[in-house]
């Protein structure tokens, strides 16, 4: 059976990935924090754009491709940061770099990953951004962002949307930690697991091996602890100054939702700017971020780059998100569903899903390219 048949929507990868991952895996990919709220605000939230479809327009070809940050993608589509990527699916950072690298997508590797920029790098060639969760001590920032230049990561993502750690409560009742406990539950939910527990021990324990070389943790020893917090500082914007300094390529901000901020960003040289309201994952009071796209859009203007994620789940979803204003829109839940359900296939095959749900919608609205589905929008907000 093709995957088209038995996997025809992102919904169909999560349920997958749900019955091939262990529980407390699960629980720290699907969880929000709080209520949960904002998570459901956002699926609300971009539900509600609606479109009229185009009448009479005659033969339509979609052309996807976009030039962001001068570099040509195959379209508007890339890979989010996700911490401890590699305890969600064996392999993850590789098997996403690698598929990035392939599609031409931008892959953008966590400072708390699992695996190291110098391994990750190399794999994800021009398609790789470093995202620096912002450490206290200058040396180990300048290390850090020397390392990232270093392996190949030629532009750099700050997030500002995590000056401290969130509950998320769904992770603290799974007893989630790195290394995973080695708990009689832990071991029954590993076990009900193979394929996840035979890749863990062909690729190693999953580590936060980044921070443990500057943590100096005995890596055998578990906390419940996020080892990136012992290091982090919460920047302001002489932080900010600092960083646009000592970094000389691309730099984007992550997790912008007020126009005030969006502009100041772009006053202290930051090159692009990324809405986003971290999915729900830090704070249950956010606003779905879609609906603050449109008034940074127009706070900007036309021609600065913006970047969306927060709640996407379909091609129609990404072009939401560009008539509303985004150049471009990424994912990350979504390619680690396609991991946990189809292994080493999965990101290639929601990529696919992703790309002909985009071009069906847009022969729908008579367009050719993601941007003009702003014509198209049914009351459309002033930008």
């Amino acid at each position: 059976m093709s995957l088209d048949l038995r996997y025809p929507a992102l919904s169909d990868l999560k349920t997958a990935c749900k019955g091939r991952v262990p529980w407390f895996v699960w629980e720290y990919l699907d969880s929000a924090t709080g209520t949960e709220s904002v998570k459901t605000r956002n699926r609300a939230a971009l539900d509600s754009i609606l479109f009229a479809p185009g009448m009479l327009k005659g033969p339509v070809t979609p052309d996807l491709t976009t030039r962001l940050l001068g570099q040509e993608h195959a379209l508007p589509v890339g890979v989010a940061p996700v911490g401890m990527s590699g305890m969600i699916w064996p392999g993850a950072e590789a098997a996403l770099a690698r598929h990035a690298d392939t599609a031409r997508i931008p892959y953008t590797l966590s400072t708390v990953a699992t695996r190291l920029p110098e391994e990750i790098g190399p794999i994800a060639g021009d398609m790789g951004w470093f995202q620096l969760y912002p450490p206290k001590d200058p040396g180990i920032r300048a290390d850090l962002l020397a390392r990232a230049r270093k392996a190949g990561f030629h532009t750099l993502v700050l997030t500002v949307d995590v000056p401290g750690p969130s509950r998320r409560e769904r992770q603290l009742r799974a007893q989630l930690a790195i290394p995973p406990k080695t708990t009689p539950s832990m071991l029954w939910q590993v076990a009900r697991r193979p394929t996840w527990a035979l890749g863990t021990l062909r690729h190693g324990q999953p580590r936060l091996r980044l921070m443990e070389e500057y943590l100096k943790l005995d890596g055998n020893a578990p906390s419940t602890a996020h080892a990136g917090y012992l290091l982090r500082a919460a920047p302001d914007w002489g932080y900010l100054r600092e960083l646009r300094a000592l970094w000389d390529g691309p730099l984007i901000i992550k997790g912008v939702l007020r126009p005030a901020d969006a502009l100041q960003l772009r006053q202290e040289g930051a090159d692009a700017i990324w809405v986003s309201n971290h999915g729900g994952r830090q704070f249950d009071g956010a606003p779905a971020a879609i609906h603050c796209l449109p008034a940074i859009r127009a706070a900007l203007g036309p021609e600065y780059p913006i970047l969306f994620d927060s709640g996407v789940e379909s091609g129609l979803d990404v072009l939401r998100a560009c008539a509303l204003g985004a150049d471009f829109v990424l994912l990350g839940r979504g390619w680690h569903y396609a991991l946990g359900a189809l292994g080493q296939r999965g990101p290639s095959h929601l990529l696919h899903i992703l790309r002909e749900d985009m071009i069906a919608n847009m022969v729908q609205m008579g367009i050719a390219r993601p941007v003009q589905a702003r014509n198209c929008l049914i009351d459309p907000p002033e930008m």
